[in-house]
């Protein structure tokens, strides 16, 4: 096993599918903002322009991962390196893609709905779409690892691996634990974690950094004055942490995320 060789896997891997989606959000985001209008039938020619290229991003991703994960196992295992060649289904959440590339217009039609400005409506629909569409990669960064590790039997555990220096207290959190492969990955809305196999035989227990661990816990209870191992009071979704410099910075914000109901989506 070449801890240097798989520190190399991990830095490409990272680059290069960070790059990928930020240059799909990018893209994304300029045909929204260019369309002038938000209508019904702006709202079609958007989903007409992008769709190809987001479900071509996503394959990308997907064959990223694939030869990341089967390039980690060849170098822990040895043998084949060669990637298994995963299928990345278009309803990558099990809804047609058309659908969920138009929420970002009734995200913007509710927003006015609700008397919000049109500046402020096209800027939720902004948020909502880079949501979507970073959570749409993340979807297929999972099927993919589930193929690759799902087919080897020498993979028992995995653990999540935090992309950038920022990243929620619950991500944080869940990149010092174990996992067995059969529970792969739940992810939030927004997350970027990775994933790396463990090797066969090798259960290093629960928890793999409890200095982190501890760091966490105390940052959030810093930072809001209560804390919960459970993740639950306050929401670790919402708390985001600065990991710069290699330290465990102080708390950086709070998010809160708004989630239209059917309810509240007007007739368009």
């Amino acid at each position: 096993m070449s801890e240097a060789t798989q520190a190399a896997l991990d830095a490409r891997y990272t680059s290069v599918s960070v790059a990928l989606r930020q240059r799909l959000i990018e893209v994304v985001l300029q045909a929204f903002g260019s369309r002038g209008a938000y209508r019904g039938a702006d709202a079609d020619a958007f989903v007409e322009q992008v769709l190809p290229i987001v479900l071509g991003a996503q394959q990308q991703m997907g064959a990223l991962t694939d030869a990341y994960l089967s390039g980690m196992v060849g170098d822990m295992f040895g043998g084949t390196a060669a990637a298994r060649g995963v299928q990345i289904p278009q309803s990558i959440r099990g809804v047609p893609p058309e659908e969920v590339y138009r929420r970002p217009f009734v995200t913007v039609w509710t927003s006015l709905s609700q008397g919000k400005s049109l500046t402020e409506a096209v800027r939720q629909g902004e948020s909502r779409l880079v949501s979507v569409t970073g959570t749409d990669l993340q979807l297929v960064r999972t099927e993919a690892t589930r193929q690759v590790l799902g087919g080897d039997s020498r993979v028992q555990f995995y653990r999540r691996v935090l992309r950038g220096s920022y990243n929620c207290a619950m991500c944080v959190i869940a990149s010092t634990q174990r996992y067995r492969k059969e529970k792969l990955m739940p992810i939030h809305p927004g997350c970027d974690c990775g994933t790396r196999p463990l090797p066969a035989g090798q259960d290093p227990g629960q928890v793999i950094e409890p200095d982190l661990l501890e760091a966490a816990h105390e940052a959030v209870a810093k930072g809001t004055g209560q804390t919960d191992r459970g993740g639950r009071l306050p929401d670790y979704r919402d708390i985001i942490i600065d990991r710069q410099h290699g330290e465990l910075g102080p708390l950086m914000a709070l998010r809160r995320d708004n989630f239209t109901g059917p309810s509240d989506i007007p007739g368009r």
